[in-house]
């Protein structure tokens, strides 16, 4: 039975050092191709460096009352479970005063491209520091992102 035991850890230990030789670290960052570095190599601080695909945002003087409503519908689902409607952290930051500190188009574009904007992004990258916690990709369309772009907007006393 002893015998048995080490031939199965041996066989379980071989299984486990065995297979991909790839040295290179798959979570080291890298800096994209085309940024430009400072003098001792590193890439130099760009504070639009962000990704996403929105980069003018039409927003009218007045709310667009149908797509709050929508928007809210995707709060609801969506997001409420880590973000409060006050200035109160939750899981994430809370969104009042949201759209005063942060552009549509960032707003939108971390909706939509999460991921992207945590990995590149400053002001993503702060707010994680903050929160401790990287936002899930919630897969939502454009569409839901303006929505729910224009619900924060209503939350923030737009009218």
């Amino acid at each position: 039975m002893k015998k048995l035991a080490f031939i199965l850890v041996l066989a379980v230990f071989a299984a486990s050092c065995g297979g991909n030789n790839d040295t290179s670290n798959a979570n080291e960052p890298t800096a994209p191709a085309d940024t430009k570095t400072t003098e001792n190599g590193n890439p130099s601080y760009d504070p639009k460096r962000g990704e996403g695909k929105f980069t003018k945002v039409e927003v009218g003087e007045s709310l667009d009352v149908a797509k709050a409503t929508n928007g809210e519908k995707v709060y609801s689902v969506k997001c409420s479970g880590c973000h409060k409607l006050s200035e109160e952290r939750l899981v994430g930051p809370g969104w009042k005063g949201v759209t005063v500190r942060h552009t549509p188009e960032w707003i939108m574009n971390f909706s939509t491209n999460t991921d992207a904007m945590l990995n590149k992004d400053p002001k993503a990258q702060a707010q994680l520091e903050i929160c401790l916690v990287r936002m899930p990709n919630q897969n939502l369309s454009d569409d839901d992102a303006r929505n729910l772009y224009e619900f924060m907007r209503k939350v923030d006393g737009a009218k």
